[in-house]
């Protein structure tokens, strides 16, 4: 299947799953979770049939008992959950109209939970509120001849792309469990998690493991090779979405539930290769009284003294990575330039030489809320080197977007591509640089191949006007302590040197002196009429 034609089935899916939706009684936030474990179902089945035609052509023989039944160790083996015969997509398909559909969902998820102990009380079990005839056309879209035999990775995109279609009609407030794909995958590219331990402490859905596994087989590794994943998640909810987004993608993963701010599930200060998240934003009413708190290991530049825990998240990412790790994670736009004991604490990781990369994000990229943000990244193989630990990339892309709609930016792969390349050229390695332009040649694609020739023809890094900016921290100390690419990167000349500026000029003066006139008139004429009226 083409990228096209899978992007045509996802378009096709969803809206006939969201039209039936439309007019039912459900919210998006009821509907969504249910709809998502269908997806998982018969995304499971497709993995278990395919499984299953390979373990019976390997299956020994013995001379006298004949082939030896398959067992759940077999499918585990091939990567495929095995499923109970009541638990088969096939089986539900063919169940009679008599049949009680939603009860029979519910146990047919309680059936695989029983199987897989990193499942139990994952998946969803409450098709008993949806109508009947609501669960049997669900049944029938996603009964699509075309999902038959689709290998894991287009379901898994399927899934992500319904994850990210509920996001956008509702199903989640504040960013909860879902980060706009634009974000993750430059989180993802600038830190490169190639190997040791990924750890995200605000999860969500998983979303920035499924990217890392994505960016590993785009390398030529296979994810569960070079990377062990541990998450955790505040809400029992999310905590369920992530997991079975992990089982959808064919990944393994240690994701727990817990409070990140009072209980540190996995232990893991100092011991992380990479780190990434999207955490919530100016969260308040994180009790500091508490010892858990007080005396946690992961504030190593101490509590900031007002409510807002911004800072309490950008230590704890700084405090998870080893000595040679990378974090990189989503905060608000005010965690760069905040004051008081924030800034403190900025002015004390600023000094260690770990920041490595900051990057200004616009409006329009989150789907409930349309703030601008900030993107950070460490590195704490910096604080060794004397020349690296001095210098910090500023980048402002708050110019650089994709209008989706008058609600919605994000990155085209053109954007993430070029924004990888300039981080390489940072960092002294030109190789994606040089692929690109090779690929912007070979496919004439002259408006990309002239951005990044334009603002580095000689294939080095360079400061650009408007876009980037080398700082040092004596540069970063004589602008407050800021962490703000747009202080640094300045303003790009927009003047149109083939526009008659001084002609247009005139032309709004005379303009605004006959709306003057008429203000005038007007302004008069009501004041005629009100003495009219004694007023």
């Amino acid at each position: 299947m083409t990228g096209d034609q899978l992007k045509a089935l996802e378009g096709r899916l969803w809206k006939a799953a969201d039209d039936l939706r439309a007019n039912s009684k459900l919210t998006a936030t009821e509907y969504s979770f249910p709809v998502l474990g269908i997806i998982f179902l018969r995304h499971a089945h497709n993995r278990f049939v395919i499984a299953k035609e390979e373990i019976e052509k390997t299956l020994p023989v013995h001379p006298t008992r004949g082939v030896r039944p398959m067992t759940k160790n077999d499918f585990l083996d091939a990567k495929a959950i095995f499923l109970p015969e009541d638990s088969r997509w096939d089986t539900i398909v063919d169940l009679p109209d008599s049949s009680d559909l939603g009860e029979y969902l519910n146990e047919a998820m309680r059936n695989i939970e029983a199987e897989y102990e990193d499942l139990l009380g994952v998946l969803p079990k409450s098709y008993n509120l949806f109508e009947k005839d609501l669960l049997q056309r669900l049944i029938r879209i996603f009964n699509d001849e075309a999902l038959d035999h689709m290998p894991g990775d287009a379901f898994g995109q399927i899934y992500e792309y319904f994850l990210n279609k509920f996001a956008m009609s509702g199903a989640q407030e504040g960013g909860e469990f879902f980060t706009p794909p634009s974000l993750v995958k430059t989180i993802v590219n600038i830190i490169e998690p190639d190997h040791g331990i990924v750890f995200d402490p605000a999860v969500g859905s998983a979303g920035m493991f499924v990217q890392t596994a994505h960016f590993l087989e785009e390398e030529g590794f296979e994810a569960s090779n070079k990377v062990t994943f541990y998450g955790q998640e505040k809400t029992d909810t999310n905590t369920k979405l992530a997991k079975m987004n992990m089982a959808v993608h064919g990944l393994d993963g240690d994701i727990v539930q817990g409070n990140t701010f009072y209980d540190d599930k996995h232990e893991l200060v100092g011991k992380c290769d990479y780190v990434m998240a999207n955490p919530p934003f100016n969260v308040d009413g994180v009790d500091k009284s508490k010892d858990s708190v007080k005396n946690d290991a992961r504030l190593p530049f101490g509590l900031p003294n007002n409510d807002n825990a911004n800072y309490l998240w950008i230590q704890y990412f700084y405090s998870y990575l080893n000595e040679t790790g990378r974090a990189g994670f989503v905060m608000a736009s005010s965690g760069s330039d905040a004051g008081h004991s924030e800034k403190l604490i900025r002015k004390e990781i600023i000094d260690t030489g770990a920041v490595d990369v900051m990057v200004s994000i616009g409006t329009k990229f989150f789907y409930s809320v349309s703030l601008p943000c900030a993107l950070w990244f460490f590195d704490r193989a910096k604080e060794k080197d004397e020349v690296r630990k001095d210098q910090v990339l500023m980048l402002d892309l708050r110019n650089v977007y994709r209008k989706v709609s008058s609600k919605i930016h994000d990155f085209t792969q053109a954007h993430l591509d070029n924004i990888h390349a300039i981080v390489g050229l940072y960092r002294g390695d030109n190789t994606l640089f040089n692929k690109l332009i090779k690929t912007y040649n070979a496919s004439g694609n002259e408006s990309e191949l002239e951005w990044l020739t334009s603002r580095f023809p000689d294939g080095v890094y360079t400061d650009v006007l408007g876009l980037c900016k080398v700082v040092n921290r004596a540069e970063i100390a004589d602008n407050d302590y800021s962490l703000t690419p747009g202080r640094y990167v300045g303003v790009k000349d927009e003047v149109d040197h083939d526009f008659d500026y001084e002609t247009e000029m005139g032309i709004i003066k005379e303009e605004l002196k006959i709306l003057n006139k008429e203000a005038n008139a007007l302004a008069e004429k009501i004041q005629a009429n009100l003495n009219e009226l004694g007023l």
